[in-house]
């Protein structure tokens, strides 16, 4: 690969092909960009969601003193 590209300009090294590699692989990284941060955001949800249940239950739990010896 080294051989190849000893001969080329700069620019095809450092523009060309990674504008070729955007086009040929670009919807498959948008793909796993969306993938990952949908991933993220549903995690965030979830910790949210179990967070809040967490200070529900405490609240609620020490708001009751029949079950005091938890």
């Amino acid at each position: 690969m080294q051989e190849i590209f000893s001969g080329m300009p700069w620019w095809v090294k450092w523009v060309a092909v990674p504008v070729i590699a955007l086009v040929v692989f670009g919807g498959l990284i948008a793909t796993v960009v969306g993938f990952v941060i949908g991933l993220l955001f549903k995690l965030l949800v979830f910790v949210a969601l179990v967070g809040g249940l967490i200070f529900i239950v405490r609240k609620f739990m020490s708001g009751s003193s029949s079950r005091s010896d938890w």
